[in-house]
C-alpha cells in the first residue's frame, strides 16, 4: 500500500462541506431496484455484503440493510451518522483488507455527480459481484463517458425511474419535487453478462409501493417550502426599486 493509497492519508484529506455534492436518497428509491430488478432476476442478496461508499445521513444504507446480510458504510465526510472517514475516490481492495474490512459483494451509491466516474472505476475494482450507481438519467450519454464507460464496459441493467426522484441538498423531502430524473445502473462482474445491457423501466407507484413509515425519522418535511420561501424573499428584496431619496445617496 503507497502513500497516496494509504487509509491514514484517506482520512486527513479535507473537503469543504459545500462542496460535497450531497443529495441524500429517497429509502424508497433504493428498494426498487432490489425488488424489482434484482430479485426478478434470481439475485440473493440475503447473504451478500454490500458497501455504501458515500453513505451520507444513512438514507440508502437504511434500505439496504433490509436485502442485505451485512452492510458497510463511510464517507469522506460525518453528515451525522458517524461513518468511517474513507476517500471512495483512492479506495482500493489492497485498502480495505488492510485496514481489516472485508470485500463488499456488492456496492450500492448515489456517487457525488461531478465525480460519478471515478466512483464507478473504483467501484468496479473492488466489488466481487454487482456494482449499482443511481445516477441522473442524463449520466448516459455523452461522448466521453460513452467512450470510458457505456462503450468498453456497459451496464448490465438500466433501470430508469418512470417517475421523478425528488431530491435536494442535503436533506432528504418526501414533500420536495424535481426536474430531474433518475435511473439505476447496475453491473453484474461475472463474464457471463459481459457486453449486455436490458431496460428495466421501474413503474409509477415505486415511492407509494416502497415506502415506508420508519422512512419519517430520516426526513425533513417541508425544507424544500422553506428554501423556496427564502430565495423568494431574497429575490423580492434585492429586486425593490430604490426610493428617491436612496438614489440622491
Amino acid at each position: 500500500m503507497n502513500a497516496l493509497t494509504s487509509s491514514a492519508v484517506m482520512a486527513q484529506r479535507s473537503h469543504p462541506r459545500g462542496s460535497l455534492d450531497y443529495f441524500p436518497t429517497p429509502p424508497w428509491a433504493t428498494r426498487a431496484p432490489i425488488n424489482e430488478v434484482l430479485r426478478p432476476y434470481g439475485i440473493d442478496t440475503k447473504t451478500k455484503r454490500v458497501r455504501d461508499p458515500a453513505a451520507g445521513g444513512g438514507h440508502m444504507v437504511a434500505a439496504l440493510r433490509e436485502s442485505f446480510g451485512a452492510v458497510d458504510l463511510s464517507d469522506v465526510h460525518d453528515w451525522g451518522i458517524n461513518p468511517e472517514i474513507r476517500d471512495f475516490t483512492f479506495e482500493t481492495r489492497e485498502t480495505l483488507l488492510a485496514d481489516g474490512h472485508q470485500l463488499p459483494d456488492w456496492i450500492f451509491c448515489n456517487p457525488p455527480f461531478q465525480i460519478a466516474s471515478t466512483f464507478l472505476e473504483r467501484a468496479l475494482s473492488i466489488a466481487t459481484e454487482g456494482v449499482a450507481f443511481l445516477c441522473r438519467l442524463g449520466w448516459i450519454t455523452g461522448q466521453e463517458r460513452h467512450d470510458t464507460i457505456f462503450g468498453p464496459c456497459p451496464p448490465r441493467f438500466f433501470c430508469p425511474f418512470a417517475e421523478r426522484v425528488p431530491m435536494i441538498e442535503g436533506v432528504w423531502d418526501p414533500e420536495a419535487s424535481s426536474a430531474t430524473d433518475y435511473a439505476w445502473y447496475i453491473w453484474l462482474l461475472d463474464e457471463e453478462h459481459a457486453g449486455r445491457t436490458e431496460v428495466w423501466h421501474l413503474p409509477p407507484g415505486m415511492e407509494d409501493r416502497y415506502t415506508r413509515d420508519a422512512d419519517r425519522a430520516l426526513a425533513t418535511p417541508g425544507e424544500a417550502a422553506r428554501r423556496a420561501a427564502e430565495r423568494k424573499k431574497k429575490n423580492a428584496s434585492e429586486n425593490e426599486t430604490p426610493t428617491l431619496f436612496e438614489v440622491s445617496i
